[in-house]
């Protein structure tokens, strides 16, 4: 089936929006914070987006500053020299959300972080540099090399500290199947580089950023429950 042309895309977004303007005002912050993060911020960010999957976002927006209190501004290093008791001491600290999995990746991904930092310079040296015409395969990367960021979670914190990406969510998904652009599942290999090339087609008629793309492709169909696109 030919892929449905990004203005087609647009202006049925607009007609369910109430149109372009309004589409337009909807359109979500690009703005990429990679080259003043540290690494250890980069690590917070990606560990707040692990804890968020499954749970109420407030709830460990609100915990994060404690978070971030208790692991030590999350600098990778320092991370890696807390003695066994120090992290018992976390999993029953009931500031926290006492997830044993959940708290056991911050340590995994502090050795992860300083890994890639290790082969690229910096974490976010290596995120900024990895082309978003490939972003699924930055995806792929981190769910093989870190810690409980498969699914979206990878994808939600790549956003969060400003790398432009799409976003596999529910109205995304529900539009590639029912247009037929893919012909695998949204989580093989196969069917992540079917939605990359859909969406490097769309960014190069349209000239905006990946992220817009996949916000106006949810709003185009679906529930469009935004921050979730």
């Amino acid at each position: 089936m030919k892929l449905e042309s990004f203005d087609a895309i647009w202006q049925r977004a607009a007609e369910r929006k109430g149109g372009e303007k309004v589409l337009s005002m909807l359109m979500p912050d690009t703005t990429s914070y990679l080259d003043k993060l540290t690494d250890a911020q980069l690590l917070s960010a990606m560990s707040e987006q692990i804890f968020k999957s499954g749970f109420v976002w407030k709830v460990v927006e609100n915990k994060w500053p404690y978070f971030e209190q208790q692991f030590w501004g999350f600098d990778p290093e320092k991370l890696l020299m807390m003695s066994p008791d120090q992290q018992d001491k976390r999993l029953s600290d009931a500031g926290l959300i006492r997830h044993g999995k959940k708290i056991q990746s911050i340590f995994e991904n502090a050795q992860f972080v300083l890994d890639i930092a290790a082969e690229h310079g910096s974490f976010g040296k290596w995120i900024r540099d990895w082309p978003s015409d490939d972003i699924v395969s930055l995806w792929l990367e981190l769910k093989k090399r870190g810690s409980r960021l498969g699914g979206n979670t990878g994808p939600y914190f790549l956003r969060f500290v400003g790398k432009d990406s799409f976003i596999l969510a529910s109205d995304t998904v529900a539009y590639l199947k029912a247009h037929q652009v893919l012909d695998a599942s949204p989580t093989s290999k196969r069917g992540l580089m079917q939605a990359q090339a859909a969406f490097n087609q769309w960014q190069q008629e349209s000239g905006l950023s990946f992220a817009e793309v996949s916000r106006v492709v949810a709003m185009s169909t679906g529930d469009n429950r935004l921050g979730v696109d």
